[in-house]
Formats: structure tokens, C-alpha cells, sequence
């Protein structure tokens, strides 16, 4: 019993350990989250789509959207994102144009609501 209790506990914290050391791990470049709309996007993400999910209330309002990590990305990559949030530092707007994934407005409109961005710093 005494050697069952040794081996639980040198392998407990051998995963307490392990557990530590990951959690300061960065994610890819590109990992995306979805979140709410009622919480703000943290820096260094940009909205990538937006729908309307029972999971954040209720209403006509998209109140639901995927959020992409920009961290990491090389100089000169080239990419997408809902106008709904300002670019990350880094980043520059090249162009604008319209997408049906990116309407975080309850009153839908063809208006350019995206950005294709390119890191230039």
C-alpha cells in the first residue's frame, strides 16, 4: 500500500510539473477561439466571422464570433478579417470589401465589412 501511495504521488506531481511548464506554451499562429460578442477581442486577434448562437442570448443581433491569433505571422503574410476590430499593431489594411460571414450588425447591408491585412512590421 505505502508503494501504491509513493507511485500516486511521484506521478502526481510529475503531471503538476508538466501541467506548469505547458501552460506558458504560445499558441500558432492562426489559432482561433470563439467568444461572445458582449467580450471584447483581446489584442493581438482580429474577428474572422460572426453568427448568432443560443450559447450568448438571445435576439437578431450576431452576438457570437471567431476570433484569429495574428502572433507569430511573418512579415508579409497576407490575410482576412472582419472590419469589427482594428488591425494589431504590425498590421496594415490593404484592402476593403464585402463578406456575408462578417456581418456583426443586425441590420444586414452590402457594405464593405472586411479587410485583407498584411503584417509589415
Amino acid at each position: 500500500m505505502t508503494r501504491l501511495r509513493a507511485a500516486a504521488l511521484a506521478l502526481g506531481c510529475s503531471a503538476a510539473a508538466l501541467t506548469l511548464t505547458m501552460g506558458t506554451a504560445q499558441a500558432a499562429p492562426g489559432s482561433t477561439s470563439t467568444m461572445c460578442s458582449s467580450s471584447l477581442t483581446p489584442a493581438g486577434f482580429v474577428d474572422v466571422q460572426w453568427w448568432n448562437s443560443a450559447g450568448c442570448g438571445s435576439g437578431f443581433n450576431p452576438n457570437t464570433k471567431k476570433i484569429m491569433d495574428l502572433t507569430g505571422y511573418p512579415v508579409g503574410t497576407v490575410l482576412n478579417a472582419c472590419a469589427s476590430t482594428w488591425p494589431p499593431a504590425g498590421w496594415t489594411i490593404v484592402s476593403s470589401y464585402y463578406s456575408s460571414g462578417c456581418q456583426y450588425s443586425a441590420v444586414p447591408s452590402f457594405d464593405k465589412n472586411s479587410w485583407q491585412l498584411k503584417r509589415v512590421s
